[in-house]
Parts: structure tokens; C-alpha cells; sequence
């Protein structure tokens, strides 16, 4: 049975870390991001505001975090340690900086891990139910593609599309869904199992190159949606346009600040003028996390919703 936010937390905290929280009430629901860096105070960010502590966090909690996110065997993890976090119970993100090894050009190990940052994962079930009727056209869900800065909640609303679309709904009936999570926030797998609800008829590919994903889901599993965050790629690019002329609707999503951007964006602007996706989702930034700002179809006309 799995646990709660809070417990899942606290697990990989140190004791006196743990009491630290605990004894100051904290909210784990409105939690965003708790970062420990050596020699540095113990800093809390909720709801879009950090809170510093008067604990300064010592190298040996450092070492115990990492021995309880990896549960006494970093060997085990060293693959995904090279691509700068873990993945824990619940789908929080445990990301991690330090000295490096390298090898020929490519990270090996972490020598040393002066910094953790755990990222809480938080669903919003629910929050694409406004989308739905803007991204159907004559029945026909729209290719799509979600933007915002970063931290901007797209990545929770391509989630609750996923969840939404395999299971179905009033709008739309279940569809096979590929997902490819590359750096596992869709889905937050541990151990291979999704910790995020994406639907019944969801099958996803953990840790996975968005671009040989892509290829891969729409070659073995024959998805009518295919689902993958933040391209840029010039392989990225190539894939989607692969997987839309095999039939697979694309829901993906970008960094940017609206339309503008994303069409000055090298790459990612030559789907926009080839009209590509026939709906844009621009997500608010700054207090406004998660809101809409607008929808907007292949030309860049804005749709009232």
C-alpha cells in the first residue's frame, strides 16, 4: 500500500530535518521543492515563495539523504545519477549537483553531492476539463501543444490530458496512449511502475530519449495518442512529424512565454509555420501558475474558450 505525501518525504529526510519540518506544520500538499545545500540554510519553497530555515545542513545529511533515497546501494541508481536525479517513491524528483566525473566528454559519477533538490510531485486531476472542447474539432482531438515557462504547470495539465484521454470521458472515448517519459515527470515512475495516474489504456516508455521513443511506441504499440514533454530537438522534431504521418495525435509541450517566442524558437518554429499542431496552449507564469492564458489555433488566432 502506498504511503502518504508526507511519509513518502520524510523517508529520505534526515532525522533532525524530519523534526524540522514536522514541528513547523508545514503543509506537504502545498510543498513545491525542499533544497538542502551544504554549509547553506535548509530552504522550503511553497506555493511559489521560499522560506529559509536557521538549520544549516551539514555534509553528513547530505550523505543520509542519498542513502535513504537510494536505499543504501547508489551503484544500483549510478545510470540515472548520471542524468542528475532519482526518481522516489510517490514520482518526487530527487536532483542533485556536485562535483563531476567525466570521461571522454560524457558524466560518469557524481564525485561529490553538495546540493539535493527534491521536487514534489503533485497531481491536479481535473485541471484539462476546460480544454477539451477547444482541442476536439468535428469530433477529433486536435494535435497539440502545451506552453510555458518553466515551473508553469504544463506538465500537470499534459498529465491529466493523458489520464483523461485513455480512460475517456464525456468528451472523448478511452485511446491507446504512448507516453514517453524521458525524465520521468509524466509519469514519475519508481521502479519501473508509474506513482501518477495516466489512464488504463496508457503505455509508457520510462527514462527513454523522447526522439527514439516516439519511433519506437509508434513501430511496437500502435498508440493513437503519443504524449512527450519538452522538445527542442532537431530529432524531436523529426519524430513528431513522423509519428503525425502514421496517424498518432501529437500532445506535447515547450518552454516559452506564448506564441511569439515559440515562433522565433530555431526548430519548434518550423512546426508552427508548417502548422503542424492545430492548437496551442499558453499557460500564465509568475503568481499564476497553472491558469490559462489562451488557445490558439494553427494560424495563431486566439479561440474563446
Amino acid at each position: 500500500m502506498r504511503r502518504e505525501k508526507k511519509d513518502q518525504i520524510l523517508a529520505v529526510l534526515p532525522e533532525k530535518i524530519r523534526g524540522i519540518l514536522l514541528n513547523h506544520g508545514l503543509d506537504f500538499e502545498k510543498i513545491q521543492e525542499i533544497r538542502l545545500r551544504e554549509e547553506q540554510p535548509l530552504a522550503v519553497k511553497k506555493e511559489g515563495k521560499e522560506e529559509l530555515f536557521t538549520h544549516w545542513v551539514t555534509k553528513e545529511e547530505l550523505r543520509e539523504t542519498m542513502e535513504y533515497v537510494s536505499n543504501y546501494s547508489l551503484y544500483a541508481y549510478e545510470n540515472e545519477l548520471r542524468q542528475g536525479f532519482l526518481t522516489i517513491e510517490g514520482g518526487h524528483r530527487v536532483g542533485i549537483s556536485g562535483k563531476i566525473i567525466s570521461e571522454k566528454e560524457q558524466i560518469r559519477n557524481f564525485q561529490y553531492i553538495t546540493s539535493i533538490n527534491i521536487r514534489i510531485c503533485h497531481e491536479i486531476t481535473g485541471c484539462a476539463n476546460k480544454l477539451f472542447p477547444a482541442i476536439l474539432e468535428k469530433g477529433r482531438l486536435c494535435h497539440t501543444m502545451i506552453i510555458s515557462p518553466p515551473g508553469g504547470g504544463k506538465t500537470t495539465l499534459l498529465r491529466d490530458l493523458v489520464r483523461q484521454i485513455s480512460d475517456g470521458n464525456r468528451w472523448v472515448e478511452g485511446r491507446n496512449v504512448g507516453v514517453v517519459d524521458e525524465r520521468s515527470e509524466i509519469g514519475g515512475c519508481y521502479r519501473g511502475v508509474p506513482q501518477n495516474q495516466l489512464g488504463m489504456r496508457t503505455d509508457i516508455l520510462d527514462n527513454c530519449p523522447k526522439a527514439e521513443g516516439m519511433m519506437m511506441l509508434v513501430r511496437s504499440m500502435a498508440p493513437e495518442v503519443i504524449a512527450a514533454d519538452e522538445i527542442g530537438t532537431a530529432k524531436d522534431v523529426e519524430a513528431i512529424e513522423y509519428a503525425m504521418h502514421c496517424g498518432a495525435t501529437m500532445l506535447t509541450t515547450v518552454h516559452g512565454s506564448g506564441m511569439d517566442e515559440i515562433r522565433e524558437k530555431p526548430l519548434v518554429s518550423n512546426l508552427v509555420k508548417e502548422r503542424c499542431f492545430a492548437r496551442y496552449v499558453v499557460m500564465k507564469s509568475g503568481k499564476h501558475v497553472g491558469e490559462i492564458e489562451g488557445i490558439y489555433n494553427e494560424r495563431g488566432e486566439k479561440l474563446c474558450i
